[in-house]
């Protein structure tokens, strides 16, 4: 081989690497964005795991990418170790798939209509109809159709780029004798898993050796165990994505090298054992393409065969070698769905948010609850706990934001852009409903402190004011997480009344401290309740509308209210009457 050669090899692998990725990221696309909650969701059983690990690698062409998913399921607490095992294996299985597409690049064809099934010919006709699509039409599911046309154009390319460079080395001499020494099985196995380790993909791995066949010089004796050896050095990428990952992620990502190796060992043990009995006599047997991708696929299912039914004592040994300790707690555990791992896959990390929010939400609805609470009977212990409450509801919005930003940054179709455009505006809402909450605390605080006491009509009136506001709060809060229209059309009614029913009560107060009924320091204090309450109300009011004004692809809350109230739509004035008949001060 000349230096042309050399460069010619490299240009080869370098396409190929394009070209697979490309064509993974269209297939992906085109299977839907919802692809990996589908892994996420429906990985419930070892069979269920395994075919789905299957599948979906086999959709975006790399086992790593699968596990690395699944090691940030784990690391979440979304999947338990025994699932991800089980959908680790498929995605084994599903790498090999790979293989019999680059067999494709091999297929010749001489004379007639046989010419046709040439590699040359199916590439140029496929690289033809991808840029047409990817160029001249309209809609985005061409675009990604065009992409996978495209992106398997150019590994064809590659592959014969790949064939064509190493084809001198089928009469040299020193190159057959290297080859040779590789039949070593401990040899071979460590070369495969070096070289897949540098270049982090089985697949690629798969593809040179395949592309290396065409020499004549590889045999079976030599392809199989560095076929051995691919399958474990492909372990390094999902290793290295575990790096500052929680106990259950670094289990998950051990798992998937906890696998291969055995899958190495019994199968390898197993058939060199037998081959030292038996003597094999295909082991001298030239390699081919088509061979090689047959015997990696066989050795691959043979070894989910195997370890199946064991994936109990697998998820104990994985807990033998990452055995537990004191890890790091986040302040809270939804935090742990925000996981960066799931940023490259747009509609799972907006699930996690979406999850995560809901959280915040639960968080939020029990601390104005207790704050509330606090003003007919203060408790130190539950003020304590409404203050820590509110540090934590601070930490969601941080969180929060942070990643929902981050997820901005990703091409979204525009479901997805609607969901995060209400996640952040609802994000604020209800961060400063808890801010109010630690105000009526503190409120409650000082009646407490000072022991200063309502008056029995002020009492009554807030009594009413408080039930009416708890509803506001779970209509708002249950159309939000449930995601329920026609709650969110009932908050603006209620949020209504209970700016009407704070007015009123301000001017009742301002009568009894003129009566002599009320003291002016309480009178404060009163004010000060009604305000926040009143707030509440109206981030109530906000937390509603974004979800109605998100479902019709706008969002301008001024426009909505001026439409409910000038124009009496969504049933405004029957809804307030029936809320005025029922609150009552």
């Amino acid at each position: 081989m000349n230096i042309s050669n050399y460069i010619s090899l490299l240009g080869g692998v370098a396409l190929f690497l394009f070209g697979m990725t490309l064509m993974g990221e269209g297939l992906k696309k085109v299977a839907g964005s919802k692809l990996e909650l589908v892994l996420y969701k429906l990985s419930s059983t070892p069979l269920k795991g395994l075919l789905l690990g299957t599948g979906v690698t086999a959709v975006i062409q790399s086992s790593s990418a699968t596990s690395v998913m699944v090691v940030g399921f784990v690391n979440s607490g979304m999947m338990k170790t025994r699932q991800a095992i089980a959908v680790i294996m498929g995605a084994l299985i599903g790498t090999s798939i790979t293989g019999w597409i680059l067999c494709l690049s091999y297929i010749e064809g001489t004379g007639s209509w046989v010419s046709l099934l040439s590699t040359s010919t199916i590439s140029a006709v496929v690289a033809v109809v991808g840029i047409i699509l990817r160029m001249f039409s309209k809609k985005t599911a061409h675009h990604h159709l065009g992409d996978i046309l495209l992106g398997f154009a150019v590994l064809m390319f590659g592959m014969q780029s790949m064939s064509s460079a190493v084809s001198p080395l089928r009469k040299s001499e020193t190159f057959i004798n290297l080859m040779t020494t590789f039949s070593n099985p401990l040899l071979g196995i460590a070369v495969g898993a070096v070289f897949t380790a540098v270049i982090q993909s089985a697949s690629a791995a798969c593809g040179i050796l395949q592309a290396l066949s065409v020499t004549g010089a590889v045999t079976f004796d030599v392809a199989y165990p560095m076929l051995l050896g691919i399958a474990i050095g492909a372990a390094v990428p999902v290793l290295l994505s575990a790096l500052g990952a929680k106990l259950a992620g670094q289990r998950a990502a051990v798992s998937y090298l906890l696998i291969e190796v055995l899958g190495a060992v019994l199968c390898g043990g197993v058939f060199y054992i037998a081959h030292a009995i038996v003597h094999f006599g295909f082991m001298g047997a030239v390699m081919t393409p088509v061979s090689i991708a047959a015997v990696n696929s066989v050795f691959r299912i043979i070894t989910a065969i195997i370890l199946l039914p064991c994936i109990g004592l697998l998820e104990k040994l994985v807990c033998w070698i990452i055995k537990d300790r004191k890890d790091d707690k986040s302040v809270d555990a939804a935090f742990d769905r925000l996981d960066e791992r799931f940023l490259k896959h747009p509609a799972l990390a907006i699930e996690q948010s979406r999850e995560t929010i809901n959280a915040m939400a639960d968080h939020t609805m029990v601390n104005i609850l207790e704050a509330v609470s606090l003003i007919k009977k203060f408790d130190p212990a539950l003020a304590e706990k409404v203050s820590r409450d509110e540090d934590l509801i601070d930490s969601y919005e941080d969180k929060l934001g942070t990643y929902l930003m981050k997820i901005n940054g990703s091409a979204l179709d525009p479901e997805q852009n609607r969901s995060l455009t209400r996640y952040l505006h609802t994000l604020s809402d209800f961060e400063r409903i808890s801010d109010h909450a630690m105000n009526i605390c503190e409120s409650a605080r000082e009646l407490c402190e000072k022991k200063m006491h309502f008056s029995e009509f002020a009492q009554a009136e807030l009594h009413t004011l408080v039930d009416a506001l708890k509803e506001t709060l779970e209509l708002a809060f249950d159309s939000f997480v449930a995601g329920d229209i026609e709650k969110a059309y009932r908050v603006e009614p209620l949020e209504d009344l209970i700016d009407v029913l704070c007015d009123e009560m301000k001017l009742r107060h301002i009568k009894r401290l003129q009566a002599g009924q009320c003291q002016l320091e309480i009178g404060f204090v009163f004010n000060d309740l009604l305000t926040n309450i009143e707030r509440v109300s109206d981030h109530c009011s906000n937390i509603a509308i974004s979800l109605i004004e998100m479902s019709h692809d706008a969002y301008d809350a001024h426009d909505y209210v001026l439409q409910l109230k000038e124009h009496h739509a969504h049933q405004f004035d029957e809804l307030f009457k029936e809320y005025s008949e029922k609150y009552v001060i």
